[in-house]
């Protein structure tokens, strides 16, 4: 059973959403509603959400001050944003404050549902209406590396998801690396692994949120 806490200032939303997921997945709870982030992080102790969907822009404590403080005080907390941004500088500010996930608003149910199973799990899900713009945003912040990830991928592995990350295909990963396709492909399904992730955009997004990519995305 997923525990989910819902952050959100618009009564409507947070309730439209508790039916939601009420309704379509029997392995989610909806454990809490709070209106703010500083109401959130008073329900957190008592109801001990697995995953903490967090709008961003709300009166009070946000969304990302909020996810600063769960990241603080509560690391067992995954925190999956829920915007209705998908081109604003608040999304970077959750990054460096530590969410997990990026979704908006407008994403259908069963990519909703499939986001929180994949928070709860480590995963990073990403909106595909936001990842090229967080590409972005990320790629010209690079936070310091995290060389416990790092180490986890050989110097090859590391080559490839710089090139993942400024967007090239497999085809043109494969001519730049002088390997075969297949080969990439079973590159790529060894970086999956060892990041946590289950597809591009989410071990791009990791990279460049882990520091594991030392250049910007080139033009």
């Amino acid at each position: 059973m997923i525990k989910v806490l819902i952050c959100d200032d618009q009564m409507m939303v947070r309730e439209g959403l508790r039916t939601i997921l009420t309704n379509v997945d029997a392995d989610i709870e909806v454990v809490g509603l709070a209106s703010d982030g500083a109401e959130a992080l008073d329900l957190i102790p008592a109801t001990k959400p697995d995953v903490v969907l967090m709008d961003l822009k709300m009166p009070g404590m946000n969304g990302v001050q909020a996810t600063q403080h769960i990241q603080n005080n509560h690391p067992e907390v995954h925190v999956l944003v829920l915007t209705t941004y998908d081109a604003d500088e608040w999304v970077f500010d959750a990054i460096r404050a530590g969410a997990d996930g990026y979704m908006l608003k407008d994403a259908d149910q069963t990519s909703l549902v499939a986001a929180i199973q994949d928070t709860a799990a480590g995963r990073t899900p990403i909106d595909p209406g936001v990842a090229g713009k967080l590409f972005d945003q990320v790629s010209q912040h690079i936070p310091q590396k995290d060389n416990a990830l790092a180490d986890k991928l050989s110097p090859r592995e590391l080559e490839l998801v710089s090139l993942l990350t400024q967007g090239f295909s497999n085809t043109e990963i494969a001519a730049r690396m002088f390997l075969s396709e297949g080969t990439v492909r079973n590159y790529l399904s060894t970086v999956f692994s060892k990041l946590g992730v289950s597809d591009r955009t989410q071990a791009a997004v990791m990279a460049l949120k882990h520091g594991l990519v030392k250049r910007d995305i080139e033009e």
